[in-house]
């Protein structure tokens, strides 16, 4: 028999890599003789490296590199197994999980993913998949693609500060320095948000409370947005300003779009073509899948969603199997789909969120050996 573990983190508790060893040990202790198979997934935010580096056999690279404050961290990036691709998470360098008191929303930055990226093409990939959530920053990406060799420009010449403040005066991009390899590599971006650059559904208006925009500034710094857009589309010919996707990670994406060769694509379908799960998946009889919590609103682009339905799709006979910690909103509409044949919760008690969370590999372990002895009962 042969089965795939193939599940997204456990937010707050569990890592995919975690989950998925603790999914396969419940399983070994049912069905001893089975092939196993585990790939630990993302959807391209916190948790795309570890899942792609553990699924390819591949290998971490840590670089000192600049928060979205101005700090000197370390910050680390994947190189996958066999192999010329790397991968980047934005909150690596750029995440929300930096801000504090001190930071200020108006001057953070992305220049911390821009020297990652550079980084990654010292190590002479040929493609470079982005993950753009979770970043703290609403600079339009100028961090980012100021790291790796332009210039932005206010009046008189003038190289403009740090920060999205400062593109409402901008009037001129350089990108004459701009890094020549980033022509030649391909840059895919992972991402499930299709937030335009500005405007009601722009990266401030939505997403800038999250990172301490405060309501009286969010006009500003839209309206700083606007101008970049305006600059970009006479300096490069670009229309970004309304591009699905543009506003992902507080505008990393237009600069992404602007500047380079990038592809916005479906975040889980990228982890999944990175990991070779299509073909992995071939004469597979189970795959087992999850994530937190699962609720109706999984099958609308959610991890295991996107792992079942591939699943269905190159072997319709396969038996999907989705586990999760808990089960939200009508998670039983999950049936309907045609896509997942079983769903469970892994809570084995009533219990503490903290306690919940501390015994959540045991509980996961304990529901999947049921799961094992369900499966050997039918097969």
């Amino acid at each position: 028999m042969k089965i795939i573990i193939a599940p997204d983190s456990f937010k707050g508790s569990l890592t995919a890599r975690q989950a998925a060893n603790a999914i396969a040990q419940g399983l070994k202790s049912a069905i001893p003789d089975a092939d196993y198979d585990l790939i630990p997934i993302a959807d391209g935010g916190e948790g795309t490296v570890e899942a792609l580096v553990t699924a390819t056999n591949g290998r971490v690279i840590t670089v000192p590199a600049h928060d979205p404050n101005g700090n000197v961290i370390k910050a680390s990036f994947g190189i996958l197994g066999n192999s010329n691709t790397a991968v980047i998470e934005t909150a690596a360098a750029s995440g929300i999980q930096y801000l504090n008191s001190q930071s200020n929303p108006l001057t953070v930055n992305t220049f911390g993913t821009g020297e990652l990226i550079k980084a990654a093409l010292d190590q002479n990939v040929k493609r470079i998949i982005v993950g753009l959530g979770g970043s703290g920053t609403t600079d339009g990406g100028v961090g980012m693609i100021r790291a790796l060799g332009a210039h932005f420009y206010g009046q008189d010449d003038q190289e403009l500060l740090a920060g999205g403040d400062e593109l409402s005066r901008l009037e001129r991009i350089g990108l004459s320095e701009l890094d020549p390899r980033l022509a030649k590599t391909e840059i895919i971006l992972a991402a499930d948000v299709t937030n335009p650059l500005t405007g009601k559904e722009g990266a401030v208006t939505v997403f800038g409370p999250q990172k301490g925009v405060t309501k009286e500034v969010i006009p500003h710094l839209d309206q700083a947005l606007q101008n970049y857009a305006k600059v970009i589309h006479r300096d490069t010919g670009k229309n970004v300003a309304n591009l699905a996707g543009a506003g992902a990670a507080g505008g990393l994406g237009a600069a992404f779009l602007a500047f380079t060769n990038a592809q916005i694509k479906s975040g889980i379908q990228t982890i999944l073509n990175a990991s070779n799960f299509e073909q992995r998946v071939k004469n597979a009889d189970v795959v087992i899948t999850g994530e937190g919590q699962l609720d109706y609103q999984t099958q609308f682009g959610k991890a295991p969603y996107g792992v079942a339905k591939l699943a269905k799709e190159v072997s319709p006979e396969v038996v999907v199997i989705a586990v999760a910690a808990s089960l939200g909103e009508r998670a039983t509409d999950l049936y309907q789909t045609g896509m997942i044949d079983g769903v469970f919760a892994s809570k084995t008690t009533v219990k503490p969120l903290s306690v919940a969370i501390q015994e959540a590999a045991s509980d996961l372990e304990v529901t999947s050996q049921g799961i094992g002895h369900l499966i050997r009962a039918f097969r």
